[in-house]
């Protein structure tokens, strides 16, 4: 019998990857969506999905759980503000650390013990252990302190996807891949900083063989409340990026370096003492992955 999976952000880029790749391995795939969720990316495969309704109270979250079943939970739902503004700081405490309180809540409630939660590398400005880039990234890592209570209570066995600069083909996410290409298409040009950040590039391919090799780990008992960086390997500073994309299209983007400031904590250096996920590694290199991005 195939085996319940529920899916939280399964509507956007990566969980929508998520949830078509758990399709293809044959498990019945669950999902929570909010009333006005957007599941444009989930219109080809609609029908072999079960939807879930979040009206923002606990008592949906325990229906979800009670009525999916799911041997495991897919944490993927996320609000990602890079800079806030004060109006914005209740929908980053909501999504990030409330709603996920919920699923573990609910989780602990119908003996669901497995979650694997997404973070972001963000979590560790100039690589210490708790030094978050942002607000964003803060409410990551609070979240990540709540799931240790629940794993210590032995309510959950959990692991922590971290992750980094992720693309991939289909990427419509208003971020540095897409500015690229949108740049690239309408020839307007592109106002950016030195360039000298480091970017850590990671295709959507390898990081959902990331979130299923997690789940392995998991079933297998060996792991519980561990963080691991899902990590291309390389390096690139934004503005060999740059260059490394004119190399491999033919084009020449129209980027002006040294227009814009840096922001405020930005990452020159991204996180480097994370752990690799046992039994995982990237596949796709940079060179592929611009290929595909940019339909080569």
């Amino acid at each position: 019998m195939n085996k319940n999976v529920l899916v939280t952000g399964g509507t956007g880029f990566i969980g929508s990857h998520l949830v078509k790749k758990l399709l293809d391995l044959n498990y019945n795939v669950h999902i929570i969506v909010r009333p006005d969720s957007n599941i444009e990316l989930l219109v080809d495969c609609i029908d072999k999905i079960s939807f879930h309704e979040y009206n923002s109270d606990y008592s949906s979250i325990e229906k979800a759980i009670v009525d999916s079943k799911p041997d495991v939970v897919f944490h993927l739902a996320s609000a990602f503000i890079a800079q806030h503004k004060d109006y914005e700081i209740e929908k980053l405490i909501c999504s990030n650390i409330l709603f996920g309180t919920y699923i573990l809540e609910a989780m602990a409630n119908n003996n669901v013990d497995k979650l694997i939660n997404t973070g972001t590398s963000w979590q560790h400005y100039k690589n210490e252990e708790y030094s978050p880039v942002n607000l964003y990234s803060a409410t990551k890592q609070a979240f990540e302190d709540i799931v240790k209570y629940y794993s210590e209570i032995g309510a959950v066995r959990s692991i922590h996807l971290k992750l980094f600069d992720t693309y991939g083909k289909d990427d419509n996410r208003p971020k540095l891949m897409k500015l690229l290409k949108n740049s690239s298409i309408s020839n307007q040009r592109l106002e950016m900083s030195e360039g000298n950040q480091l970017l850590d590039m990671v295709y959507i391919d390898d990081v959902i063989n990331a979130f299923i090799r997690a789940y392995e780990l998991l079933s297998e008992g060996y792991l519980n409340n561990e963080s691991f960086g899902v990590s291309s390997g390389h390096r690139i500073s934004l503005k060999n990026l740059v260059y490394k994309i004119n190399e491999v299209t033919g084009n020449d983007l129209p980027v002006t370096f040294g227009s814009r400031p840096y922001r405020n904590r930005e990452v020159m250096d991204p996180w480097s003492t994370f752990e690799t996920l046992p039994g995982w590694s990237p596949q796709i290199l940079l060179e592929t992955g611009i290929k595909y991005f940019f339909e080569v």
